[in-house]
């Protein structure tokens, strides 16, 4: 996988968890909330010809309610599905249904249109009074993969992890025989024999792991473990190909080797994971600090500053916390040319919007300004930044550097290509 799509991982997990939290806080008064999951290479007119069967089967629904708001969202995923002339490459996924508001009684069609991340293998059509994401948010674990390597005196292991998928590689025997001699032996020739084959081991063992990792796509990390000190010996031999010895992100101590073993690494992967992306996060944190510490004009923070370097082209890496929680607004006037951008927090944004009425327009003086255009602050610098093909990174504050990001330079900072 390329450094450049390797980047965007970051941004397009903040997107998907971010749609997905908002879908999962949707609910319907009954089985009203309809999921469709469209695989690469289907047919759309077959899928067309599906979503006309069930809405021939909802007029059967005998509550009034329900089976017109069935109907209706039916017939939303049918209006967006005809919008494609085939499935994309990744497969679609859509979701609509009628979602109560504040009001009593009072509800409201909502339509969502995904395209996923990673290629979707499911084909599914359900009506529900929920929307089915859980397709979805298995791909936010997914998209990394690990190897597993086990190793003692007597055998050795290699699995791959690819979110929850486990499939074992290869199990080999080692040939290194038991610390007893056989009788007649002497202690120092039996030891250099035994230590042979260690050695002999530890090389099949190194050349398995390249064999089965090195092509290995989107590989995140390898984790070694084992119930005894081999595995420490075994990576201060240097058997490890120069590609994959920086891959080594953690030692484990199992009790066993084998499938038993493997399933005890498994149990601690999540946080083995999530060190991982901690590490990165640190680093990117780490290297914006530096140009920060030593004033080399070579970064920069705080929304108008990045915002300005965005629009020169001069950030290499940008940097989003992914607790920002503002809109960028553009106010307008209906009866001239006047308009403006504010950032604010999106809790304000209804009492904004009201404030505006009636308020005269600081060019033509027409009480005519309203605030519809609105976008999520760390969109707007995403898009921002991939339009300068910068690098782009939303940071999590669950390490110390994530929160110095946040609380001490707004959330929002750059590494820059050259000085402003």
């Amino acid at each position: 996988m390329s450094k450049s799509r390797q980047k965007r991982t970051s941004l397009e997990r903040f997107r998907l968890k971010k749609a997905l939290d908002t879908l999962a806080r949707k609910e319907g008064r009954g089985t009203e909330l309809v999921s469709l999951y469209v695989p690469p290479g289907k047919q759309i007119s077959e899928i067309l010809n599906t979503l006309r069967q069930e809405h021939g089967t909802a007029a059967n629904i005998k509550s009034d309610t329900t089976r017109n708001n069935v109907q209706d969202a039916i017939t939303k995923v049918q209006q967006r599905l005809k919008l494609f002339k085939k499935v994309p490459e990744k497969g679609l996924v859509i979701f609509s249904g009628a979602i109560p508001q504040n009001g009593p009684g009072s509800e409201r069609m909502e339509t969502y249109v995904l395209t996923p991340p990673e290629p979707i293998s499911v084909n599914l059509y359900r009506c529900d009074s929920r929307f089915h994401t859980e397709y979805l948010e298995e791909m936010l674990r997914e998209r990394e993969s690990f190897g597993i390597v086990l190793l003692d005196s007597s055998d050795a292991t290699f699995a791959i992890l690819r979110g929850r998928h486990l499939d074992i590689a290869k199990e080999i025997t080692s040939g290194v025989p038991g610390k007893m001699r056989a009788g007649g032996q002497s202690a120092r020739r039996f030891e250099r024999q035994r230590e042979a084959k260690v050695l002999e081991f530890f090389n099949r063992v190194g050349e398995y792991i390249t064999e089965i990792f090195l092509g290995v796509e989107n590989l995140k990390g390898i984790i070694v473990g084992g119930p005894g000190p081999m595995k420490y010996d075994f990576l201060k031999a240097d058997y490890l190909h120069y590609q994959l010895k920086p891959k080594v992100v953690s030692t484990v101590d199992t009790a066993y080797t084998g499938k038993q073993g493997v399933k005890e690494v498994v149990e601690k992967a999540p946080e083995i994971m999530r060190q991982v992306r901690f590490v990165e996060e640190k680093k990117l944190i780490q290297a914006f600090l530096y140009e920060i510490g030593h004033d080399t004009g070579l970064a920069t923070y705080g929304e108008e500053e990045v915002r300005r370097a965005l629009k020169m082209g001069a950030v290499r890496t940008l940097l989003l916390s992914d607790t920002l929680d503002f809109e960028r607004i553009t106010v307008k006037c209906e009866a001239c040319d006047y308009h403006r951008k504010e950032t604010m927090n999106y809790k304000k944004v209804n009492s904004f919007q009201q404030g505006l009425m009636g308020q005269p327009c600081p060019k033509c003086k027409s009480p005519s300004l309203s605030a519809n255009e609105m976008e999520d602050i760390v969109e707007e610098f995403a898009r921002l930044g991939e339009q300068a093909n910068a690098d782009v990174e939303v940071v999590s504050i669950d390490t110390e550097e994530g929160q110095m990001l946040k609380n001490a330079f707004g959330g929002i900072a750059a590494v820059l290509r050259y000085q402003l």
